[in-house]
């Protein structure tokens, strides 16, 4: 994380907000989570407005970036408008779900907004939550992780493997080519080398595919 600019998609934790040179896009399924857990009428009604999001994002989620955000902006962003909308003026008092549920949503609306102005920002990080679903099931056997250097090195790995999945690549020839390879190349003097050894690159695919 130390070197990485851009935007990324998490739940409110509020540690995330100390990292710098970052831009936050709050998960709507962790939003939902909160409305499922009211269980009254008023907690129907915020359930409505997230199901209806997740409507739109089933239509326009295969859609290139450019006409995701247009369609996007053009339809959940008056879904987002009502829902919020309606949090304001009910103004909901107490110690329960349906005020938890209230705060949570309107303390992030501003990074809840995030995907309608970029097609590339998911509306959730279900994707990432899955793919590290597996780290986590088995974190007590990683015995090495109890330390910091154990933690980066298994951070790097999973994450070569997870993003290798999600580009169609065998991990195990993925993880073959790049120990053959680049120890032979001179990849801290010409780091652009890696290019060609990313999971989605020409080469890579032809190759472990």
């Amino acid at each position: 994380m130390a070197n990485f600019e851009g935007t990324i998609i998490c739940d409110g934790y509020s540690a995330y907000d100390k990292l710098p040179n970052i831009t936050f896009a709050n998960c709507w399924a962790h939003v939902r989570r909160y409305w499922l857990k009211v269980d009254n009428k008023n907690g129907r009604i915020g359930l409505a407005y997230c199901n209806q999001l997740y409507a739109l994002e089933q239509k326009f989620k295969r859609l290139p970036p450019k006409q995701r955000r247009k369609m996007s902006w053009r339809y959940a962003r008056r879904v987002i408008r009502k829902f919020f909308n309606w949090l304001e003026k009910s103004q909901f008092f107490g110690k329960n779900a349906l005020t938890t549920a209230t705060e949570y949503t309107l303390n992030r609306r501003n990074e809840l907004k995030a995907f309608l102005y970029n097609g590339q920002i998911e509306i959730d990080n279900n994707p990432a939550e899955n793919a590290i679903r597996p780290t986590v099931i088995g974190r007590k056997n990683r015995l090495f992780s109890v330390s910091e250097a154990g933690a980066k090195a298994n951070a790097i790995y999973l994450s070569l493997a997870e993003t290798a999945k999600a580009n169609g690549v065998d991990f195990y020839k993925y993880l073959v080519k790049l120990l053959t390879d680049l120890p032979n190349l001179a990849i801290h003097q010409q780091p652009e080398l890696l290019q060609e050894y990313m999971p989605w690159s020409e080469s890579i695919q032809a190759t472990c595919a």
